[in-house]
């Protein structure tokens, strides 16, 4: 409920200043300005943001975060600290929406209210999105949902987390979008032995009831169900408070975990119960880089990433969902057959390929043969 609604919705005719002369693109600078918005601790949204800019980094270019929050009532070195203490990344330059900000050869918006305000800047340089998730599904039919969708007509130049988002941008608004891949920390996520119950078999479930694409409560039922078949299962939740809640079969609350602690976590599980109902988050491929089988829901939206060789996949019902756990937990084969097949396919995947390949498309992007700035 928002009781003010033209200050909720202020982002929409906020527009930035730029100091002049705005001549980053023309002589050919590699300066990017991203608008992001007020950090978060434990956000894996910004987390990849930032992974992203590092790279961008080591390939010649100047980030700059200009913070979308109008209330500047911290300073900007403390943000810097925050970025350095919870992101690792000390070489961005920290401004405010409501600064007059440097010129920069390339704008990167990312999130659909960032977007508003990118596409309200007076500027030649070109306009990127660096999108996340379909942002449109976070809401339902009505207003946000309406702007939200409005952002993939800005004509911006989209980066996206997979390839399904890709498609879909692409498919249905046009836009041109390179698909950027998934990986994990290596020095964070492995396999560390001997952290199982021999007595008991346990199920990791990333839980976040406030965001209803994790389908909370489908998984619930669905643990529900297999506690009724498998009464010696313990179910690990982990990713947010949730001790206030009734569930039906035994529990082992882990809460909100620092990023160092979760390979142990993952590791003294038997499966991993990981559901979305957008875009996959990257939990999948770090549960897996740790020997641990990952079951999921059926879509697109997975499908992208997963498949039948390295994750048990089912359709999102509570039936289908309880029957694959069921399988994981019991057949031997065949988990350890997936389990050698995701460990095998996510060896594969690299962020230094992915942050080449961002790199490599904003050179291009930058080329002023391009014609792609936008007044």
């Amino acid at each position: 409920m928002k009781p003010d609604i033209a200050h909720a919705f202020r982002f929409l005719k906020l527009t930035p200043m730029v100091e002049q002369p705005d001549q980053a693109f023309a002589k050919n600078e590699k300066t990017l300005n991203w608008f992001i918005p007020a950090l978060g601790k434990g956000s894996g949204g910004h987390l990849n943001l930032f992974r992203f800019m590092a790279y961008l980094n080591s390939a010649g270019f100047t980030n700059r975060v200009v913070i979308i929050e109008d209330d500047n009532t911290v300073s900007t070195s403390k943000i810097k600290q925050k970025i350095l203490d919870w992101y690792a990344i000390d070489n961005v330059e920290v401004y405010y929406v409501t600064e007059r900000l440097p010129a920069a050869s390339a704008l990167i918006a990312t999130s659909w209210q960032t977007a508003h305000i990118v596409n309200n800047v007076s500027t030649p340089s070109p306009k990127c999105y660096f999108v996340q998730d379909y942002e449109p599904w976070f809401y339902p039919a009505g207003t946000e949902q309406a702007l939200a969708e409005q952002t993939y007509t800005f004509g911006f130049h989209a980066f996206t987390a997979g390839n399904w988002l890709a498609d879909r941008l692409h498919d249905r608004y046009n836009m041109h979008a390179i698909p950027l891949g998934f990986a994990y920390d290596r020095e964070l996520y492995r396999n560390i032995p001997n952290q199982k119950d021999p007595e008991r078999k346990r199920v990791f479930f990333y839980v976040r009831p406030p965001t209803a694409r994790r389908a909370f409560e489908l998984g619930v039922l669905a643990l529900a169900e297999l506690a009724l078949r498998i009464p010696e299962v313990t179910v690990v939740m982990a990713g947010w408070d949730v001790k206030h809640y009734a569930f039906p079969f035994e529990c082992e609350h882990a809460g909100l975990q620092d990023p160092g602690q979760l390979a142990a976590l993952y590791s003294s599980c038997d499966a991993a119960l990981v559901l979305s109902l957008t875009n996959l988050s990257l939990l999948p491929m770090e549960i897996m880089a740790c020997g641990v089988n990952v079951v999921s829901n059926r879509a697109g939206f997975t499908e992208w990433l997963l498949n039948d060789d390295i994750a048990m996949l089912a359709e999102p019902t509570v039936d289908s969902l309880a029957n694959a756990l069921e399988q994981v937990l019991l057949d031997a084969e065949l988990s350890e057959n997936l389990r050698k097949n995701a460990l095998s396919f996510v060896s594969k995947a690299s962020w230094d390929a992915e942050g080449g390949k961002m790199a490599a498309e904003m050179d291009k992007i930058l080329s002023p043969s391009l014609h792609l700035g936008q007044a």
